[in-house]
């Protein structure tokens, strides 16, 4: 603890000099630099570190480009995204959607580089946020995506029996998976 304690005041001093600190954590003021967030990163971590703080910062940086179309930044994504997972304790955060949201986008992203490990990441996702509905339709996207039609169609009726919020999301999710639809919801139904 002492050795962490140490660290987080290096970071401190590191940053104290940098003007406009607080400005970093206003989301309408990020700064431009697309390569290098570390000092926001690093001011979120120090004084917040809360899922909206997390997710703003996170949703600002993919405005950058399409990462399905651009690997540096989906590999930036992925590492800002593992980041932001790994400071934010399941535990104290289960219950909020904004961090239900930043697993869910993690999954979705890692989808594009190793299904393997996003289907992991959907796992833990619906794990720790089992009352949103929108984490259960993720999953159930994903599996539909990769042809598991029978998964897809049992995480939604697991959604439904652990009472996953809103309940309209996962019935309109089930109607299309019924109507053979390869897209769950459509952007109006999100």
């Amino acid at each position: 603890i002492a050795s962490i304690m140490n660290r987080v005041r290096d970071l401190k001093n590191k940053y104290k000099n940098e003007d406009n600190i607080t400005d970093e954590l206003n989301c309408t003021k990020f700064s431009a630099d697309t390569t290098d967030n570390s000092g926001t990163v690093n001011q979120i971590m120090m004084t917040t570190n809360n899922p909206e703080d997390w997710l703003c910062f996170l949703l600002r940086l993919e405005k950058k480009g399409i990462p399905q179309m651009d690997v540096s930044l989906l590999n930036r994504l992925i590492g800002r995204y593992s980041q932001a997972v790994t400071a934010l304790p399941a535990e104290k955060h289960s219950q909020d959607e904004s961090y239900a949201r930043i697993l869910v986008r993690f999954a979705e992203l890692k989808a594009l580089q190793d299904p393997e490990e996003a289907r992991d990441q959907f796992h833990l996702a619906r794990l720790n946020c089992k009352k949103f509905a929108f984490v259960h339709v993720a999953f159930a996207q994903f599996e539909l995506s990769q042809g598991n039609v029978k998964k897809c169609k049992q995480l939604l009726q697991k959604a439904v029996e652990c009472s996953a919020v809103p309940l309209e999301m996962l019935e309109t999710a089930l109607q299309n998976f019924h109507s053979q639809k390869k897209q769950l919801l459509s952007a109006e139904e999100k």
